[in-house]
């Protein structure tokens, strides 16, 4: 696919998709409430309308292809129901460990195997008594937050509830809030003490929700402004709240000049003409889906920055570290780790890349580099990998004024 934009400017209005993390959290919320839920506004992203596919579907195995959420909270969810159920994937998520979470379920009392290599994917998971499965819990916090959102996801429904110990410091803790903050909007309280949080068996005293904007899709646009010459953009349906830790994105890009004014029906991104800084350090420990959005924006405006937070990149879709380094290098920038301040250091003169952005099978690697096009035609590979997140991207680009072939 080549992208280009004849005029640098932009003035459009982009229904911006649901979210999909809160979306996967509350379809498995609903199926373990017997779909007592009224969902509104749910994702149209593919890992969404496979985890959709597979609740309602009763068969013997789950294949989640791609979807990492989907394994991992289907993992718990099938614990939780006392199915028999072979839990697997495409290969990527073959090669995505998934020991951290078998550990815990296991030292809870369910019956999970690996059939394979040992911690990783596919899964069989077997009836147990779940009368005799144990309300305590021991598990990393520097691991990724999935692993323990899908505890917490069935915490309420388990007989004597849950209590989760961390044996290290949290990262990724933005997407834990987001499921205690989804919980707390359903009636279901939570505790923290020390380093153990709480959940009792629990009822849900409300039963709608409305799911808001994606705040990562939405990081895509507050780059394109960043880097277009001039910016107006509408977003509908994204909202001022900190359900989504990305929510963050609106705040750092202020001192970049790229100023968010909400109303009811959304959010207005402007550019307005700043002087920014042009040495800048972010940790993305709280935030790593944005580290890409950051990485190529930066790139194009020349920002040298350096980058921590971002281990946890490693095991998605791809080895994102690598595959940024790779293709940064197309665009004249390097990105390698400094260990004398252990954080990856992102420095060079952008130049147009010569040859094709290659996406690695990655959502984010598509969506990170085509605002990039700002600057010149631009060659992406294998674009129809946005569908994971954000089926409407490349369609919303041509709102916008992309020229897209």
């Amino acid at each position: 696919m080549r992208i280009s934009h004849p005029t640098k400017k932009i003035n459009t209005r982009i229904r911006i998709p649901g979210s999909k993390s809160e979306s996967n959290r509350l379809l498995i919320l609903n199926a373990l409430s017997g779909n007592k839920l009224e969902l509104q506004n749910l994702s149209t992203a593919r890992d969404t309308q496979s985890l959709i596919r597979i609740l309602s579907e009763d068969e013997a195995e789950a294949n989640v292809l791609d979807a990492g959420t989907a394994m991992r909270f289907l993992t718990a969810y099938y614990c939780a129901t006392n199915h028999h159920k072979v839990v697997t994937g495409d290969a990527r998520m073959k090669e995505r460990p998934i020991e951290p979470l078998v550990n815990a379920l296991s030292e809870m009392g369910f019956d999970v195997r690996y059939m394979k290599k040992e911690g990783f994917p596919p899964l069989e998971i077997h009836t147990v008594n779940l009368s005799r499965v144990e309300d305590e819990v021991w598990i990393e916090g520097n691991i990724s937050s999935q692993f323990i959102t899908a505890l917490l996801l069935i915490a309420p429904f388990l007989e004597k509830g849950l209590k989760i110990k961390f044996t290290t410091e949290l990262t990724s803790r933005s997407y834990i809030e987001m499921t205690l903050k989804i919980l707390e909007h359903l009636g279901v309280a939570h505790e923290w003490e020390g380093n153990s949080l709480s959940i009792r068996n629990s009822q849900f005293a409300i039963r709608n929700y409305s799911v808001g904007g994606d705040w990562s899709s939405a990081s895509y646009w507050y780059s394109i402004a960043f880097i277009a010459d001039e910016a107006e953009i509408f977003l509908e349906g994204l909202k001022d709240d900190w359900t989504q830790g990305d929510r963050e994105m609106a705040d750092w890009m202020k001192r970049f000049g790229v100023i968010t004014e909400f109303n009811k029906e959304g959010a207005m991104l402007k550019k307005i003409n700043v002087d920014y800084p042009r040495l800048m350090k972010l940790n993305f420990k709280n935030n790593p889906d944005l580290a890409q959005t950051f990485a190529a924006m930066f790139a194009a405006k020349n920002v040298s920055s350096g980058f921590s937070g971002i281990d946890s990149l490693k095991i998605k879709e791809t080895d994102r570290i690598a595959a940024l380094k790779t293709e940064l290098q197309k665009v004249n920038v390097d990105f390698d780790y400094a260990p004398l301040y252990f954080f990856y250091q992102l420095r060079g003169e952008f130049k147009l890349p010569t040859s094709p952005i290659k996406t690695y099978n990655d959502h984010r690697m598509a969506m990170s580099f085509a605002p990039l096009a700002l600057l010149g035609e631009i060659e992406i590979e294998n674009p129809e990998v946005v569908k994971k997140s954000y089926p409407e991207f490349w369609k919303d680009l041509e709102k916008a004024g992309f020229v897209i072939s």
